[in-house]
């Protein structure tokens, strides 16, 4: 019998996450960032997804895009079923899913010819070197010229010292037997026995045995496929490059902002050793090794455009941006890879103030004045550290808003009915942002009984009482299970009352909700129609 796994987990379901990287406004700033023409401002757009898992993040950007048509594709019949059931649930229309493996993926029926986007999170280190190949085919032959990939990877040399123990768990699972969670357990039983048997491998690389008590957190779908593959390749930097201009690509940067950013990534001393290696894949490779980088979100494009100065300015000046956390006013603290950044509140504060009466572009933060005298480079390097801390995010231009927000609608309300049922799905789509916003159980009920016309939070709270109550749920407080039903809803009221007050202003902002809120998105967005059309 044919293994159509490839050596791929196939016994346990992959996790329900929604992964930020893939949202296209973020890749689109990332890639302009870093100087690169991208010509994704159009309204059409396509975008697919390789090895999409249980299709959660294609559906949640589906719903937040409806200008941009999605396929996305796995080889697990189970997750295309379920990725398609929540599609039809929201009436998703632009999304396409496709049960296939990569070597046959470009002979679906219904592929568009070309491809703006091409992204694969969580894929490339954990397939074998063949499928790799397939991969870069179907990107050389599908992507357009001038779009971008977008590729996450495990990376060296942060995997060094934990090799031997990935190999070692892999090794015992496979000969074990009984279910793959069963096995798995085994795996790090026996490698904690070791470790306590005072095995050399862990007294001479202590962050293994860090590693190995953090694993022991983590769910058991989430182990299986990260650890527990038959291929399992960290790349450094140089070998995933040559790799992928097999496939005409070339490097544009990271879709994490600030990781674009050597100045607040190293020291004086490091920066000169990177600006004394002339080639860039090298220099990409050092960067690794300076940091010790165990994971690489990379953006990579077919025919990289630069900006002219003058057409850099004019795209920054086009950028949108919306607030994504809470602002009251006050001091913050900002931190990226451990290290403090220095960003002082008289410059962050009038733009965070600014934006929490709606989302504006650049422009029309200039038009306002409230970067006040600081300079051009000063002003791109605060936004871009707002950016990759998640005090803001890019967003999509009003233009087609009302369509935007009722798609969300419908696959909010889709998101929150299953959680009368289940915690899995953690993330609601954004009509503003294009991407999604992550509440948990709870809120999402709150949200589902404040869309059903219920006003206070202490209805909300009973609504949610009257679905967790029959199938034996109560809620912690302390380390206490809560016992009465007196406890429990003064509880789920006090949640309630605190989603009200500091969650819900800015759900409404960002048009995660389940009321038509276009109007009100409309009304708060004042200076934005006029800076999107500069």
């Amino acid at each position: 019998m044919t293994d159509w796994t490839s050596g791929y987990v196939a016994g346990i379901d992959y996790t329900y996450d929604f992964h930020s990287q893939l949202t296209p406004a973020l890749l689109e700033f990332a890639a302009m960032r870093q100087g690169h023409r991208h010509g994704l401002g159009q309204d059409r757009l396509s975008y697919c997804e390789l090895g999409c898992g249980q299709g959660f993040s294609a559906n949640l950007l589906a719903a937040a895009n409806p200008h941009i048509s999605f396929h996305a594709m796995d080889f697990s019949p189970a997750h295309i079923a379920g990725a398609r059931e929540l599609a039809q649930e929201a009436g998703l229309e632009n999304v396409h899913f496709h049960e296939r493996s990569f070597e046959d993926f470009g002979q679906a029926p219904d592929l568009p010819d070309s491809f703006d986007i091409i992204a694969l999170h969580g894929v490339y280190s954990w397939v074998s070197a063949e499928n790799r190949q397939h991969i870069l085919r179907f990107i050389s032959e599908r992507l357009r010229p001038g779009g971008l990939v977008y590729v996450s990877s495990n990376a060296q040399p942060g995997w060094a010292a934990a090799m031997p123990l990935r190999r070692l768990l892999a090794g015992r699972a496979e000969q074990g037997s009984g279910p793959l969670t069963k096995r798995i357990q085994d795996a790090m039983d026996f490698a904690r026995q070791l470790s306590a048997a005072g095995a050399g491998f862990f007294a001479s690389n202590p962050g293994a045995a860090k590693r190995l008590k953090h694993m022991e957190a983590m769910p058991a779908n989430y182990l299986a496929h990260e650890y527990f593959n038959k291929d399992w390749t960290p790349f450094h930097f140089e070998d995933l490059a040559a790799e992928l201009a097999g496939a005409k690509l070339n490097f544009a940067g990271s879709a994490h902002p600030l990781d674009n950013i050597d100045s607040i990534r190293f020291t004086p001393q490091q920066q000169a050793l990177l600006e004394a290696e002339p080639d860039p894949d090298r220099r990409e490779g050092l960067r690794d090794v300076l940091i010790n980088e165990h994971f690489r979100t990379d953006i990579f494009v077919k025919g990289k455009l630069a900006h002219t100065p003058r057409g850099e300015i004019g795209a920054w000046f086009a950028t949108p941006f919306a607030l994504t956390r809470s602002y009251s006013g006050g001091a913050l603290k900002f931190h990226h890879r451990g290290k403090d950044l220095p960003l002082e509140q008289a410059q962050y504060g009038p733009v965070l103030k600014a934006l929490a009466k709606g989302p504006e572009t650049v422009r029309s933060l200039l038009d306002q004045g409230v970067f006040g005298t600081m300079d051009w480079g000063s002003i791109t390097l605060m936004l871009t550290a707002l950016a990759g801390t998640g005090c803001i995010a890019p967003c999509l231009p009003p233009k087609g808003l009302d369509k935007h927000a009722a798609a969300c609608r419908a696959f909010n309300l889709a998101v929150c009915k299953r959680a009368e049922d289940s915690e899995a799905l953690r993330f609601l789509a954004s009509p503003v942002t294009g991407g999604g916003v992550e509440l948990d159980r709870l809120e999402q009920l709150f949200l589902m009984a404040r869309g059903e016309g219920l006003d206070t939070p202490a209805d909300w709270a009973g609504l949610a009482w009257r679905i967790l109550a029959p199938q034996g749920q109560r809620l912690q407080h302390e380390g206490r299970v809560l016992e009465t039903e007196e406890e429990n809803l003064a509880l789920l009221r006090a949640r309630a009352g605190n989603f009200a007050a500091r969650r819900l202003p800015l759900l409404d902002s960002l048009g995660v909700t389940l009321q038509d809120s276009s109007a009100a998105l409309r009304s708060t967005g004042g200076a934005q129609p006029q800076g999107a059309a500069a």
